[in-house]
C-alpha cells in the first residue's frame, strides 16, 4: 500500500477518506451554504464534529435551544480546529470560494443527522448576528 493524497474539487459535501468508524470529508462551497440561504441547523446525537477551514470565509453558526432560541456565530480562522459536540444544534455560512475539512463518525451525515427548520424571524435574527461581526 502507497501513499493517497486527495485534491477535491466538487461542490458541496464529499466524504473522500473513510474508514472503520470515522470519515474525513470536505465542504467546498454551494449556494445554500451562503449566509443569504441558510434556512436550517442540524444536530448529530452520537458524535461530535470537528471543522477546520482549508480556504476562504466561513462562519460556525450555533443555536443554543435553552429556554429560548438564541444564535451565536463565529467567524472561523485558517488552521484552527473547531469542535461541534454531540447534541450541539449547528451550520456553516460561507463565502464563495470557501472550503472546510470535515471529521466524524461514518456516515454521520445519513444515520445521525436532525434538521431543524428556521423562521423568518429566526433567520433575521441569525444574519442580524452574522452582521455584528463583519462590523468588528
Amino acid at each position: 500500500m502507497g501513499l493517497e493524497s486527495y485534491n477535491i474539487c466538487e461542490k458541496g459535501f464529499t466524504p473522500f477518506l473513510v474508514d472503520d468508524g470515522w470519515q474525513v470529508a470536505q465542504l467546498n462551497y454551494i449556494a445554500t451554504q451562503h449566509i443569504d440561504k441558510i434556512d436550517k441547523v442540524e444536530v448529530h446525537r452520537l458524535t461530535d464534529e470537528a471543522f477546520i477551514l482549508l480556504e476562504g470565509k466561513a462562519t460556525l453558526i450555533v443555536l443554543n435551544k435553552d429556554d429560548k432560541l438564541s444564535f451565536s456565530a463565529h467567524i472561523m480562522l485558517p488552521q484552527v480546529t473547531y469542535n461541534i459536540p454531540k447534541g450541539l444544534w449547528h451550520n456553516i455560512a460561507m463565502e464563495k470560494g470557501s472550503k472546510v475539512l470535515i471529521v466524524e463518525k461514518s456516515n454521520t451525515h445519513l444515520n445521525d443527522v436532525e434538521y431543524f427548520y428556521l423562521t423568518k424571524k429566526q433567520i433575521s435574527d441569525l444574519r442580524y448576528e452574522i452582521d455584528k461581526l463583519k462590523e468588528l
